[in-house]
C-alpha cells in the first residue's frame, strides 16, 4: 500500500508531462485529460490545476478555468501564475474589479512581473471604459457605448454582460442585424440568457415586427420575472399594437375623427420605435388628407419620412397632398423620389402627371382669371368673360390714375386672352393637355383684347360707358 501511495506523484507527474507535450502541440482537449489525470492523481497539487486552468482558458471556457485557478491558489498562495490565471479569467469575464485583485497579489509576490503590471493596466482601462459606457448610455450617446463595449471586449471577449449592453445599442441605432448577431452568438452558448432574448425581442420591436418581438419578451420574462426592461418594452409593444390595430379599424370603417386620436395616441407610447412611429404619422397623415387637412397631412407624412427616409408610402402620400394644394414642385421632387427607388410603370406616370402640372402651373391660368372652375361649361364661360371684360374694360376706367388705368388694361387684355383660348375648344383641349399654345399657328401674341370685345358684344356702337355719378358707370347698348 505505502509503494502504492509512493507511486501516485510520480505517475501523476508523467500525466502533467503528457499533458505539456499535447498542450505544445495546441491538442488541448487531450492536453485537458491528461491534466484530470494527474489531478485525480495528486487533487493537492496547484501547478496541475493551474496548467488545466491555462487549458481552459485556451478552450474559451473561462468560467471552468476560473475555479481552477481559485483552487489553485488556495492550494499555494504564493503561486503566482496562478494569481496572473485567476485575474486573466476574472477579466476575460469582464469583472475586471476582482481581476485588479488578482493581479495585485501577482505583483506582490513578484513587483517586476511585466505581465502582472500590464494585465493590471488593462483592467483598469476596462473599469474606465464601464464608467464612460454608463454615463453614455443615460446621455443616449449609443455610438459611444458601442466603442466604448467593442475597447472593453478585446479585454474580456467572453462577458456577455459587455456584449449585451453593445447589441442593446446597436439596437437603439437601428443596427439590427450586428444587434441580433450579437445576441444569437449568446443563445447559441446560454438558450435561457433573459438579456440575450430582451435584445432580440428589441429588434424585432424596431423592426416593426411588434407579435414576434412580444412573444421574445414574455420569454425573457419567464427566465428573468424581474426584468425591467422586457417588462416596459413588452407593455409598451402590447399597447402600441392595440392602439394601432383599433386605429386602422376605425379608419375603414369611415371614422376619421377618432382614427386620428388613436393614432395620436399610439405616436405617444414609445418615441424610440422609429419605424412604427413612421407608420403611424402617414396613417394619421392619410386620416388628415381624408378630412381635408391637406397641410397637417403634409407635416405628418413629412415626419414619418424624416424617421425613415425609405419609406416609399409616406413619399407617395405627401406627393399627392402637394398636387392637391398645387405644390407642383414639391410633389415632383417626391414623384422623382419614389421613381428612382421603385422604377414601375405606376410611378413613371405619376411623376409625369406632376411634371405636366408643374408646367402647366407656370403658364397663365385662364381659368383663374376668369374666375371660373376648369369643368366649367361654354355658356359659363361667356358668362365670365362677359362679366370680366366689362369689368376692367379701358374706358370703364378712364378718370382713374395713370397706375390704375394701366393695371386694369392689363387685366383687360388677359380677360380677353383666357376668352380666346377657353372659348375655342382646340386651343382649350390643347391648353388643357399641357401643350404649348404657340405651336400650330397659335401665337398669342397676334390677338387684340379689342376686337375680342368689340365681336362679343355686337360690333362698334353696340354699348357706350356713361358717368351717373362721380366714380359710377352704368352700360348703355344700343
Amino acid at each position: 500500500m505505502w509503494k502504492l501511495l509512493r507511486g501516485r506523484p510520480r505517475e501523476a507527474e508523467s500525466f502533467k508531462e503528457q499533458g505539456n507535450a499535447y498542450y505544445a502541440k495546441k491538442d488541448y482537449n487531450e492536453a485537458y485529460n491528461y491534466y484530470t489525470k494527474a489531478i485525480d492523481m495528486c487533487p493537492k497539487n496547484a501547478s496541475y490545476y493551474g496548467n488545466r486552468a491555462a487549458t481552459l482558458m485556451m478552450l474559451g471556457k473561462f468560467r471552468e478555468a476560473l475555479g481552477d485557478a481559485q483552487q489553485s491558489v488556495r492550494l499555494d498562495d504564493s503561486f503566482v501564475r496562478g494569481h496572473l490565471r485567476e485575474g486573466k479569467c476574472h477579466l476575460s469575464l469582464g469583472n475586471a474589479m476582482a481581476a485588479c485583485r488578482s493581479f495585485q497579489r501577482a505583483l506582490e509576490l513578484d513587483h517586476k512581473n511585466a505581465q502582472a503590471q500590464q494585465e493590471f493596466k488593462n483592467a483598469n482601462a476596462v473599469i474606465e471604459y464601464e464608467k464612460i459606457a454608463e454615463t453614455d448610455f443615460e446621455k443616449r450617446d449609443f455610438r459611444k457605448v458601442v466603442f466604448c463595449m467593442d475597447r472593453a471586449l478585446e479585454f474580456a471577449p467572453a462577458c456577455h454582460r459587455f456584449k449585451i449592453l453593445k447589441a442593446e445599442c446597436l439596437a437603439m441605432l437601428g443596427r439590427y442585424p450586428e444587434a441580433q448577431s450579437v445576441a444569437s452568438d449568446i443563445l447559441r452558448m446560454d438558450s435561457t440568457n433573459a438579456d440575450a432574448l430582451y435584445v432580440r425581442g428589441l429588434c424585432l420591436y424596431y423592426e416593426d415586427c411588434i407579435e414576434k418581438a412580444v412573444q421574445f419578451f414574455v420569454q425573457a420574462l419567464r427566465m428573468a420575472p424581474d426584468h425591467e426592461k422586457a417588462c416596459v418594452a413588452c407593455r409598451n409593444a402590447k399597447a402600441l399594437k392595440a392602439k394601432k390595430e383599433d386605429g386602422n379599424r376605425a379608419f375603414k370603417e369611415g371614422n376619421y375623427k377618432l382614427a386620428y386620436e388613436l393614432y395620436t395616441e399610439a405616436l405617444g407610447i414609445d418615441p424610440n420605435n422609429i419605424k412604427t412611429n413612421a407608420k403611424l404619422y402617414c396613417n394619421r397623415g392619410t386620416v388628415n388628407s381624408k378630412l381635408r387637412k391637406l397641410d397637417d397631412a403634409i407635416e405628418d407624412c413629412t415626419n414619418a419620412v424624416k424617421l425613415d427616409d425609405t419609406y416609399i408610402k409616406a413619399y407617395l402620400r405627401r406627393a399627392q397632398c402637394y398636387m392637391d394644394t398645387e405644390q407642383y414642385e414639391e410633389a415632383v421632387r417626391d414623384y422623382e423620389k419614389v421613381y428612382q427607388t421603385e422604377k414601375t410603370k405606376e410611378h413613371k406616370q405619376l411623376l409625369k402627371n406632376a411634371q405636366l402640372e408643374l408646367k402647366k402651373s407656370k403658364r397663365k391660368d385662364y381659368y383663374k382669371i376668369l374666375g371660373v372652375d376648369k369643368n366649367a361649361s361654354e355658356d359659363e364661360i361667356k358668362k365670365a368673360y362677359r362679366k370680366r371684360a366689362l369689368m376692367h374694360h379701358p374706358d370703364r376706367h378712364s378718370g382713374a390714375s395713370a397706375e390704375v388705368q394701366k393695371e386694369e388694361e392689363k387685366k383687360f387684355k388677359e380677360v380677353g386672352e383666357a376668352f380666346t383660348i377657353l372659348s375655342d375648344p382646340k386651343k382649350k383641349t390643347r391648353y388643357d393637355s399641357g401643350q404649348d399654345l404657340d405651336e400650330e399657328g397659335m401665337n398669342m401674341g397676334d390677338f387684340d383684347a379689342n376686337n375680342i370685345f368689340k365681336a362679343f358684344f355686337g360690333g362698334p356702337g353696340g354699348f357706350s360707358f356713361e358717368a351717373s355719378g362721380p366714380g359710377n358707370f352704368f352700360f348703355q347698348f344700343g
